[in-house]
């Protein structure tokens, strides 16, 4: 058995499946839930097309880093920036954010939870 796994060129070549709305789509690459299922981590790729606002709550802890293109985030206690390629973010458990873009986004996350568990 292989030490680790990889996808190369994901940033590129992985195909993010569509979430609900028209213009959200996210999808776990990997995830450690079969050899850590007492605290999974699972990581993908997250892009937002202009369009309807995503506005998520939270449900675990979540690091992402922006990739291409830019977000608009907020917060419920009126926390707002931009974020642009290079920057990361910390989303804490419990948090609630909207996302939009006046063009389209790209970021990497990670997140422990289990794979699909969105």
């Amino acid at each position: 058995m292989a030490a680790f796994k990889v996808f190369l060129q994901a940033q590129s070549k992985f195909d993010i499946p569509l979430l609900g709305k028209n213009n959200v789509f996210l999808g776990d690459v990997f995830s450690s839930q079969d050899n850590n299922p007492a605290a999974p981590m699972s990581a993908g790729l997250f892009r937002l097309n202009n369009g309807d606002p995503l506005t998520y709550a939270y449900k675990f802890d979540e690091m992402k880093i922006i990739l291409e293109g830019e977000f608009h985030i907020s917060d419920t206690t009126g926390q707002e920036i931009v974020a642009r390629p290079g920057d990361i973010l910390y989303i804490p458990n419990g948090s609630t954010l909207t996302f939009t873009t006046p063009d389209t986004g790209l970021a990497y996350y990670v997140g422990q939870r289990k794979e699909g568990e969105v």
